[in-house]
């Protein structure tokens, strides 16, 4: 948490450097500025934030023309959620006639922040593209431009802004703008204008040759009017953009497969994907192949093997309920009661993980609730999956 006030401590020793060769002050109150300063400083450093914004407070209190101090106090108090303390103070500093280019393009920026933190999105977006149009804080102004359309999903907007960002920075571009046609898309197909969708997602895939999103989101619509061909190829290409999310293809490949009538090449194709793939979602497809082809017994001892190689909750559990049927009196009681618990434990368990931050729930997020990055959530597989 503290490298987020780095920001503010950049602009207090800045201005502290500066202060030291200003010949208006004395020794005397230089060296008590200088000493409540380095004790705001350490503060800092230290993961005291309220204790900063106090000495910091009676400085501006002293001075009230240090800029630079107040804009770094006002952006402590929007760090601490005192929105409204921060936009009366960066407001005062605007409407000041003595600031330099600097200081007034760096009030404007604070104050954008302000205003986009508060969820005053249409104040916040025109102070954005005013510092854009007058090339000032660009690449903040557009990252924050960026999260302001994500949030208001003003998608063309937010495509628009990242294709100009990624022009300019190393921003990451590519999962960003290919899950924004995917949104345009989804529109799209609630709406039932198939070939619009489809347009847009092979601009998605254009831009992210990856996105799994956008194939899924082809089968759908091949799917839908028919195409169950189209639909497989679509639903098959996940494979090879990221073999994780091999578990979310099965089931409507099932689909697929079965109106066609292919549950031979079906059953050849979840077999090969097993043999290059450890995943629990193969393992349990592969076990109902068996069952339906073979019986219940095969199934049995084709998980017992599995279990054995990847160990999983699903596939112990799927086990257990072969082996239920297996069985009479208390050894069958048995059986019930332990898939009863383990029904309970996979029920409570999360099923997919953020790799940026460690988010975890029961749904896919294409953007994760808790760091808001694009293509970071995955199937959890393994013992816990």
């Amino acid at each position: 948490m503290w490298e987020l006030l780095l920001v503010p401590v950049a602009a207090v020793v800045g201005w502290i450097a500066a202060r030291y060769h200003c010949n208006r002050c004395s020794v005397r109150t230089r060296r008590g500025w200088s000493s409540g300063y380095f004790q705001g400083l350490n503060y800092l450093l230290n993961e005291q934030p309220d204790k900063a914004i106090e000495v910091f407070t009676r400085i501006v209190e002293i001075d009230g023309e240090t800029v630079e101090t107040q804009l770094a106090l006002g952006n402590l108090f929007r760090r601490r959620g005192e929105v409204s303390r921060a936009i009366c103070l960066h407001q005062d500093i605007f409407v000041r006639t003595d600031l330099d280019r600097e200081q007034r393009t760096q009030a404007l920026l604070e104050l954008g922040q302000d205003y986009l933190r508060a969820g005053l999105f249409d104040r916040a977006e025109e102070l954005f593209l005013e510092l854009v149009a007058i090339d000032a804080h660009s690449d903040l102004a557009l990252r924050s431009l960026v999260d302001i359309y994500q949030q208001e999903r003003d998608w063309e907007k937010a495509i628009a802004i990242l294709h100009r960002l990624g022009t300019s920075t190393d921003y990451p571009v590519l999962p960003g703008v290919a899950h924004y046609y995917c949104e345009l898309a989804e529109i799209g197909i609630d709406k039932g204008d198939y070939p619009q969708a489809q347009a847009l997602l092979e601009r998605a895939l254009k831009e992210d040759p990856r996105c799994v999103r956008a194939s899924l989101l082809q089968g759908k619509i091949a799917s839908r009017t028919g195409n169950h061909r189209a639909a497989i190829d679509a639903l098959q290409r996940v494979e090879h953009q990221n073999p994780d999310f091999l578990g979310e293809i099965i089931e409507p490949l099932r689909v697929e497969y079965t109106a066609l009538g292919a549950h031979d090449e079906m059953e050849g194709y979840l077999q090969g994907l097993l043999q290059r793939y450890d995943n629990t979602s193969l393992v349990i497809a592969n076990a109902e192949v068996l069952e339906a082809r073979v019986g219940a017994l095969a199934a049995t001892e084709f998980l017992a093997t599995a279990l054995e190689r990847y160990p999983s909750a699903r596939c112990a559990k799927r086990l257990i309920e072969l082996d239920i049927e297996r069985h009479q009196g208390h050894a069958r009681d048995h059986f019930v009661l332990i898939d009863g618990l383990l029904g309970k434990q996979l029920v409570a368990r999360h099923l997919y993980c953020c790799g940026q931050c460690g988010f975890t729930g029961r749904s896919l997020h294409w953007q994760c609730p808790g760091c808001k990055s694009w293509s970071t959530v995955r199937p959890i597989q393994g013992l816990e999956g």
